[in-house]
């Protein structure tokens, strides 16, 4: 089951809204006493329905585990549409320029603040959630990858587990390493990276980016899973290929609701 509302972000965008999802997996609907884990997801309207998604293609999350019937609750949330970088603005951690884009000044930190005090604890009060850190993962591809990352060390006191999807390395690398050399994380972190092998030419710097990410993580005591994905491609449709391999990671060694 998925439900769908409208929400406002204020320090973002104002009173404009935008979409939020909800997947519940059917065994609640037998059983109200169950209690789920959450991922948190980016650019909501990409994860779960064709007729939402910007290109035409989501992800076909919410099919995927009714079909493998996978116990977990799953919350994202809509991107900014704004033509001037807004996505970009909110999923960056770090104001950056690059040849093809104007300056973007990073607006993560406020996302994330949102996320945290407002989105969260809703989520909580509304759906049957387990809302301990360690029950509490968070998602996302692209932008939406490096904002996960950005999460999973900044905010490891409400996350303990992530998937990066393609992450956006590549508009600050040396802060990105920066972030992981100074982020306190508890033992028990998890994070899936990966990247397509395709992808590695859309920028050059990418791969050695990635490179250096991983052995710092690792230095980290993160628990990484890192897969350099076969003819992986930046779009929904490669990112699709990529669930059973991420929801693998973030539910890894845990026993089901």
């Amino acid at each position: 089951m998925i439900h769908q509302w409208n929400l406002t972000i204020p320090a973002l965008t104002g009173d404009e809204p935008r979409r939020a999802y909800v997947y519940l997996p059917d065994s609640w609907e037998e059983n109200h006493d169950l209690r789920y884990p959450v991922l948190y997801m980016f650019d909501g309207h990409n994860v779960f329905f064709d007729e939402d998604a910007t290109y035409g293609k989501s992800w076909g999350l919410g099919d995927y585990l009714d079909a493998t019937q996978t116990q977990i609750l799953v919350a994202a949330v809509e991107c900014n549409h704004h033509p001037d970088n807004g996505r970009l603005s909110e999923y960056s951690p770090f104001t950056f320029r690059a040849p093809q884009f104007k300056k973007v000044t990073g607006r993560g930190k406020i996302t994330m603040e949102w996320m945290t005090r407002a989105f969260k604890p809703g989520i909580d009060r509304e759906f049957p959630t387990l809302p301990g850190r360690e029950d509490t993962f968070i998602a996302g591809s692209s932008m939406g990858g490096l904002v996960s990352l950005y999460a999973l060390l900044e905010y490891n006191h409400v996350f303990s587990r992530a998937a990066a999807l393609s992450p956006s390395l590549w508009v600050a690398p040396g802060r990105v390493e920066s972030l992981i050399r100074s982020a306190r994380v508890a033992p028990d972190t998890v994070l899936y990276l990966d990247y397509g092998s395709e992808e590695l030419n859309n920028h050059p710097a990418q791969l050695r980016a990635l490179g250096r990410a991983a052995a710092l993580l690792t230095e980290k005591r993160i628990g990484l899973d890192f897969r350099v994905v076969p003819g992986g491609q930046h779009c929904e449709a490669s990112w699709e290929r990529q669930i059973p391999f991420f929801m693998h990671t973030l539910l890894y060694g845990r026993q089901e609701p």
